[in-house]
């Protein structure tokens, strides 16, 4: 639906990823994840680490690093994770306007969940740092919770019914193409914030660019609910 055919129904649920979306944490990880390779005999800048793995999960992301660095040690994708989410945790910040949107659906009694391609231990430790775990209690899915990361639409079939909405009701906010391809597949309406991916992206694919994190209430038909959940 274009943002010129008048407001959409009101939603049964938000479901929101979280790299990018709510947690500024890509620049970061990815710095952690070119350092590491990089020291395998993969050199890699966190900008190239970026394009390589932006939107995968572990899982998808392991034949693409053997392939170049040989077989990983045993303990590598554990390691990993605590040291993301040791740093994750004293260093991340919100994408700007993050916290208030969510906190914006949720005043306006929506239920919220959070779907990610993040490991089990890194997701936690995001939401905690940027204070929106309490939000998200019982509806934040990892990677580890499915069968299946994104771009299958598992992700978001199983945040759907933790909130108790038929996908084809439920909004979800990605930033990545893996990602809004997981929610269209879910069946779901998407909205595809341009920070980092280019809105044609996004539109080519049926998914509705959102510029900003401040604009989703208003792209939902909940801007009175912004003051409320300042």
């Amino acid at each position: 639906m274009s943002p010129h055919d008048g407001p959409p129904p009101r939603p049964a649920a938000v479901l929101f990823d979280c790299d990018g979306v709510l947690a500024d944490s890509e620049g970061l990880v990815n710095r952690l994840v070119a350092e590491d390779l990089t020291m395998r005999g993969w050199r890699l800048s966190g900008e190239q680490a970026r394009e390589t793995f932006l939107g995968m999960a572990v899982p998808d992301m392991l034949p693409v690093i053997e392939a170049r660095v040989g077989r990983l040690p045993p303990g590598w994708v554990p390691a990993l994770a605590r040291r993301i989410a040791a740093r994750l945790a004293a260093e991340l910040e919100p994408v700007p306007g993050a916290p208030e949107a969510v906190r914006a659906v949720v005043a306006a009694g929506l239920p919220v969940a959070v779907a990610s391609n993040s490991g089990r231990e890194e997701l936690a430790a995001k939401l905690a740092r940027l204070g929106l775990a309490p939000l998200f209690a019982g509806r934040a899915f990892s990677f580890e919770e499915v069968a299946r990361p994104k771009p299958a639409p598992d992700l978001y079939l199983a945040a759907a019914r933790a909130c108790g909405a038929d996908p084809a009701r439920c909004v979800v906010v990605e930033d990545s193409l893996l990602g809004a391809k997981a929610g269209i597949a879910a069946g779901c309406r998407v909205l595809g914030l341009t920070r980092g991916t280019d809105a044609a992206v996004f539109r080519a694919i049926g998914a509705e660019p959102l510029a900003a994190m401040a604009e989703l209430p208003a792209r939902l038909g909940l801007a009175g609910a912004r003051g409320a959940a300042a």
